[in-house]
C-alpha cells in the first residue's frame, strides 16, 4: 500500500477559511491511500472523485476517530457509503479526527484523483 502526499492550496486567499486537499494518481495495483486529513475543525466537507477507473474501480472515504489505527467507510447525507465507482462530488456528513481516501479495487488502468475541499467553522487566527 502506497500513499499518495497531498497539494494543499487555499481557495479562499484572504482568510484561509476554506482548504482544499488533491492527491492524483491513485492506482489499485498498489491500493494507495491518502494521509488522513484533520477534519473536526471543518463545518463543511465535500469531496471528488475523478480520472479512469477501469474495471470495477473503486475509491472509498473512510474516516477514523481513534487517530487513525481504525478506518470505516463515511457516508454521504442520503446515508450511502462513499464508494466512488464513477466521478462524481459528493458531501461528507460525519464528523471524524481524520478523513481519507483509499482505492480498494480496480485494474491496471485504474488512476483516480481525488479532491478533498473543507469549510472552517470559523476563520483561523491571524
Amino acid at each position: 500500500m502506497a500513499e499518495r502526499a497531498f497539494t494543499i492550496t487555499y481557495p479562499d486567499s484572504n482568510t484561509h477559511s476554506v482548504v482544499k486537499y488533491a492527491a492524483t494518481g491513485l492506482t489499485q495495483a498498489s491500493l494507495d491511500t491518502t494521509p488522513g486529513i484533520g477534519s473536526v475543525q471543518f463545518a463543511d466537507r465535500s469531496v471528488q472523485v475523478i480520472g479512469t477507473f477501469g474495471a470495477a474501480g473503486n475509491l472509498r472515504i473512510e474516516g477514523s476517530i481513534d487517530g487513525g489505527t481504525t478506518w470505516a467507510v463515511l457516508t454521504d447525507p442520503q446515508g450511502n457509503a462513499l464508494d466512488f465507482t464513477a466521478a462524481k462530488i459528493e458531501a461528507i456528513t460525519e464528523l471524524v479526527e481524520l478523513v481519507r481516501a483509499r482505492v480498494t479495487a480496480g485494474d491496471g488502468t485504474t488512476s483516480l484523483s481525488v479532491y478533498f475541499i473543507m469549510r472552517r467553522a470559523t476563520p483561523p487566527r491571524s
